[in-house]
C-alpha cells in the first residue's frame, strides 16, 4: 500500500484532478490511498469568507460563497458530465455552501470567530474535494471510495492547530481504509481535516495535509509516502527566489526536516515526523511532469557539506539579557516555561552568561509575552528579522562550509549564528529585507560555482 496526497495545485481545476487520476491509474498496483487538499485557494477564501462575516461584511461574504459554489460546480460538472454520480455532488456542492450562508449570518449576529467555527469552515475545502475526485475516479471505471477525513484522523480539541491520536489514527485507519484497499477499492480523504472524539470537525493547521498523509501513510504501513505537488521536487533552494535551484534527487529524513521548517515551501514541516518513525520513505513529485525524476526523502543519502538553503522572513527576534543569569541553576528552564504558556514554538536559540536570544515564527502572543520575560531582565525585539537556514549532513566535517557562508554574505549583517545540535543545519538571523540578497549569494556560492 502506498500513500498519494495531492496538494491544492493538484486538484486546482478539472483539468488537474484528470492529471491525478492519470497518475493514480498507473499505480493500481500498488494498492494507493489517495490523500487531497482543498481546490487550489479556496481555504484561503473560506477562511475570508468567515472573517468578513464577523467583521460585518456579509454582502461580500455571500458574494464569494456564490463564487466559490460556482467554481465547485463548474469544475464538478466539467469532470462528471454524463456520471451517475454528477447529481449526487452537485446537490451536496449547493447544500454545503447553503449551510456555510447560514454560518456567515450566524457570524455577521455574534461579531466574532471562535477558534471551533473557523475550523467548520476551514474543513469545507477538503470535505468537498475529496468527494469530487472520489466521483471524478468512478466516472473514469474506477472503484473509488470517498472516505470522510473526520472518521480516521482523530485529533484532540486544540482548534486550528490540533494534535492527533496516533494510536486512534492507527485503529481507525486499519478499520475504514485497509479494507477497502484490499477490495481493490481506492480510498480518497481530504487532509487537513480531522474531528474530536465527539465528532466536532478540527483542522491540523495550514500545510497539514502532508501531515494527514504522513499519519495515514503510518497507520496503514505503508511502502511509500507520495507527495504530489507543482515543482519537480525537493530543490536547493526557492525557486521563485533562486530560479537556478537544482533537483535533489535523494536527501536524509533530517535534512528535509531542518528544510521543511525553515522556509522550505514543498513540505508542511511535521510531514516528515510519523515517517521518519515507521521507516516509510516519502518522495515528492510533480503532478504537472509526473515523468520527471522527483526527491526520495530516505534514512540516508550522500553526505554533502551543504544540501540545500531555506530562507524564512518575517521572523521576530527576542533579546533578554539579566545579570541574573550568571551561574543560575533553572535560569533558562524559568524562560523558556513563558514561551511554553504561552503556546508559542521557538525556532533558533543562541545565549551566552549573562543574555538569551530567540527567534518566534508566531508572533501572535508576543505582548504578553515580552510582559512576562520583563520579569527577568532587559528585554528588546526586532521584528522584522530573516532566517537563513544552510543544511547539510556534512556541513560541520571541518570549518570549510561554514566559512565559505560566512564569507559569502559579504557586508550583510549577521545578528544570530547556530549550528544545531545535529550538525547539519547552520542558522543565521539577518534583516527581513536581506534574505532574498543573501540566499542568492549563498546558492551561487555553494551551487552555482564551476566545478
Amino acid at each position: 500500500m502506498i500513500v498519494c496526497k495531492f496538494g491544492g495545485t493538484s486538484v486546482a481545476d478539472a483539468a488537474a484532478i484528470s492529471r491525478v487520476v492519470d497518475i493514480i491509474a498507473t499505480k493500481r498496483e500498488q494498492q494507493p490511498v489517495v490523500v487531497v487538499s482543498a481546490l487550489g485557494g479556496a481555504t484561503n477564501m473560506l477562511l475570508d469568507i468567515a472573517n468578513k462575516a464577523a467583521g460585518g461584511e456579509l454582502l461580500s461574504a455571500l458574494q464569494l460563497i456564490e463564487q466559490l459554489r460556482d467554481r465547485h460546480l463548474r469544475e464538478a460538472r466539467a469532470l462528471l458530465a454524463g456520471s451517475h454520480d454528477a447529481e449526487d455532488v452537485a446537490v451536496e456542492v449547493g447544500t454545503t455552501f447553503d449551510e456555510l450562508a447560514h454560518l456567515a449570518e450566524a457570524f455577521k449576529t455574534l461579531g466574532y470567530l471562535t477558534p471551533r467555527s473557523l475550523d467548520a469552515v476551514a474543513a469545507i475545502g477538503e470535505l468537498l474535494s475529496s468527494q469530487i475526485v472520489a466521483a471524478t475516479f468512478r466516472a473514469r471505471g474506477f472503484d473509488a471510495v470517498c472516505v470522510d477525513a473526520r472518521d480516521v484522523m482523530r485529533t484532540n480539541d486544540f482548534f486550528t492547530k490540533a494534535e492527533p491520536d496516533v494510536e486512534e489514527i492507527a485503529r481507525l485507519a486499519q478499520e475504514r481504509l485497509v479494507p477497502l484497499v484490499l477490495q481493490n477499492r481506492i480510498p480518497v480523504m481530504g487532509g487537513f481535516v480531522g474531528a474530536t472524539a465527539a465528532r466536532v470537525t478540527t483542522t491540523l493547521g495550514r500545510g497539514g495535509s502532508d501531515y494527514s498523509a504522513s499519519l495515514v501513510g503510518a497507520a496503514i504501513d505503508a511502502t511509500a509516502i507520495e507527495i504530489w505537488t507543482d515543482v519537480d521536487g525537493m530543490l536547493t533552494a526557492d525557486p521563485r527566489i533562486i530560479p537556478e535551484a537544482r533537483l535533489i534527487e535523494r536527501i536524509s529524513f533530517d535534512e528535509a526536516a531542518e528544510l521543511a521548517a525553515f522556509g522550505a515551501k514543498v513540505l508542511h514541516p511535521a510531514t516528515i515526523a510519523p515517517a521518519v518513525q515507521c521507516g516509510i520513505p516519502v518522495y515528492v513529485f510533480n503532478s504537472r511532469n509526473p515523468a520527471a525524476k522527483g526527491t526520495m526523502i530516505a534514512f540516508d543519502a550522500p553526505r554533502l557539506p551543504v544540501r540545500a538553503i531555506a530562507g524564512k522572513r518575517a521572523t521576530t527576534m527576542v533579546k533578554l539579557r539579566s545579570s541574573r543569569m550568571l551561574l543560575a541553576p533553572g535560569f533558562l528552564r524559568r524562560v523558556f516555561e513563558v514561551f511554553e504558556t504561552h503556546r508559542t514554538s521557538v525556532d533558533v536559540v543562541t545565549t551566552s552568561e549573562v543574555s538569551v536570544s530567540v527567534t518566534l515564527d508566531d508572533a501572535t502572543n508576543l505582548g504578553a509575552i515580552l510582559q512576562d520575560l520583563a520579569a527577568f531582565g532587559d528585554v528588546s525585539v526586532s521584528p522584522r528579522a530573516g532566517l537563513l537556514a544552510i543544511v547539510g549532513a556534512g556541513i560541520a566535517d571541518g570549518s570549510q562550509a561554514i566559512a565559505q557562508a560566512l564569507a559569502a554574505l559579504g557586508p550583510i549583517p549577521v545578528h544570530m549564528a547556530s549550528l544545531s545540535a545535529t550538525g547539519i543545519n547552520f542558522t543565521l538571523v539577518i534583516d527581513d529585507d536581506q534574505v532574498v540578497a543573501a540566499m542568492q549569494r549563498l546558492h551561487a556560492t555553494f551551487f552555482e560555482q564551476p566545478t
